[in-house]
């Protein structure tokens, strides 16, 4: 049985940073021009990954999430998708990407035994990617969408991070992409959080609005049935074709949450929100067991309260999470050292 936490939250999912470096610098994840780097004797190597992981395994953890920053800037990573296939009780290894270096790498993710990717999408249009994440790699992303089809990877999912003024005026031209594809594709609101020092109520595009677009476009939408704990709300146009929101802002799902984030050097964060996490590198590195590291991961999911989106949510004034000069001094505030 999983371990639950107070609110009866199963730990469930696992998302493993394997680097906080990234090969593009997004508005709304990295946008200012000086970042503070993990210190690279920190950075766990994939045989300390895969201890952790196993420890996870023993506690429900069952599906693994390989993320980074841009997880292919890590040398090797086709070699931790195969040692952390070998877990027992692992039933998916997924990986999310900007897909930039996926035209080299589909073949031998695959090989290893990935079983399925996201990619990153926010425009098709080649100057606004420059803008956007001030590399002109639009050609090598799309490239990246059709080498993980031809390397025999089930369709991946594409998100697309929605602000406004930057490219709500994408969604029906993002989605038609993905339906000519046989792609979902997931819109996600705009967070306020990690290394979102731009964000402001006013940019975000939200799930009604969203959906009020979609129809119009694509005549009716209902609702699908939700059958796991993901985050996106997935929905069906007439024609039987789905897509996906993602609303954490205007409606968080915190009350279903059963993910957690292992950073690139080893803290463990309960919730995005999370001021800070628990530390797992030292004890690891130090020599405690197995067993002694369970009881101390287990202790602190029993403990979990947070519902971070959800307090965000009720704050009376909301603005970034944190400043420029909180992530210079705690770099593992950002959302390319946790995660995502």
């Amino acid at each position: 049985m999983p371990t639950k936490d107070l609110h009866g939250r199963p730990l469930k999912s696992l998302r493993i940073s394997v680097t906080d470096r990234c090969n593009l610098r997004c508005r709304y994840c990295m946008p200012e021009a000086h970042y503070t780097w993990l210190p690279r004797a920190e950075i766990l190597n994939f045989e300390e990954v895969t201890q952790l992981a196993r420890v996870f395994a023993g506690l429900g953890v069952d599906k693994i999430r390989l993320t980074g920053g841009e997880p292919l800037l890590r040398r090797g990573i086709p070699d931790l998708v195969q040692m952390l296939k070998e877990i027992p009780g692992i039933v998916e290894i997924a990986l999310t990407t900007n897909g930039i270096l996926l035209e080299e790498m589909a073949p031998h993710l695959r090989a290893a035994g990935l079983d399925r990717l996201t990619i990153s999408l926010d425009t098709l249009d080649p100057l606004r990617f420059q803008r956007l994440t001030q590399q002109d790699k639009l050609t090598q992303t799309l490239s990246g969408i059709d080498a993980v089809l031809s390397a025999g990877f089930p369709p991946p999912k594409l998100d697309t991070v929605l602000i406004r003024g930057t490219n709500e005026d994408e969604i029906e031209s993002l989605l038609a992409f993905a339906f000519e594809r046989g792609l979902e594709l997931r819109f996600i609101e705009y967070m306020d959080v990690g290394g979102a020092t731009q964000w402001s109520w006013s940019k975000v595009v939200p799930r009604t609005e969203i959906l009020e677009r979609v129809a119009k476009r694509f005549g009716p939408v209902s609702p699908l049935q939700k059958t796991d704990n993901a985050p996106a709300d997935r929905f069906t146009c007439a024609d039987g074709k789905s897509f996906g929101i993602i609303a954490s802002t205007t409606r968080p799902f915190c009350g279903g949450c059963d993910r957690s984030r292992l950073t690139a050097d080893g803290k463990w964060f309960l919730c995005l929100y999370a001021p800070e996490g628990l530390d797992l590198r030292r004890p690891l590195r130090g020599g405690e067991t197995p067993d002694q590291l369970r009881a101390r991961i287990q202790a602190s999911w029993s403990e979990r309260a947070d519902r971070g989106a959800e307090d965000r949510q009720k704050a009376r004034t909301r603005g970034p999470l944190a400043g420029p000069a909180d992530l210079r001094d705690n770099p593992h505030l950002e959302m390319h050292t946790r995660g995502g």
